[in-house]
């Protein structure tokens, strides 16, 4: 059996705590540098804290599914077929980033209803 897997998990796995407590330390002193700062009363937060502080943020604004909080909207995006899309990008109910679905023709006429 080859074991050639378990230095690549083993990587992975150090750089994936390593990143955390990388970016915990950061939410860390930046919170205790400037939230006690502008507001009076607020006390600074440990390296757990700042932690449970990133998972809620994350929970709140992110999840953690790949791709963001705009990844259903896409998905939707791609089952329209051309028509709907450039009635959609005609009417300015979408606003197409770059990850955006593309109109072949974005000043296609809208049809009448």
């Amino acid at each position: 059996m080859n074991k050639s897997w378990r230095p690549r998990i083993l990587k992975i796995v150090l750089f994936v705590v390593v990143g955390t407590a990388v970016i915990t330390g950061a939410v860390m002193a930046l919170w205790n540098l400037l939230i006690p700062t502008l507001f009076t009363g607020v006390p600074t937060i440990s390296f757990l804290q700042a932690l449970g502080l990133l998972v809620l943020s994350r929970l709140l604004f992110g999840g953690f599914r790949r791709g963001g909080p705009g990844r259903m909207m896409r998905h939707r995006m791609t089952q329209l077929t051309d028509d709907e899309k450039a009635q959609l990008v005609a009417s300015g109910g979408y606003c197409r980033g770059r990850r955006g679905f593309v109109v072949n023709d974005a000043k296609a006429e809208v049809p009448a209803a």
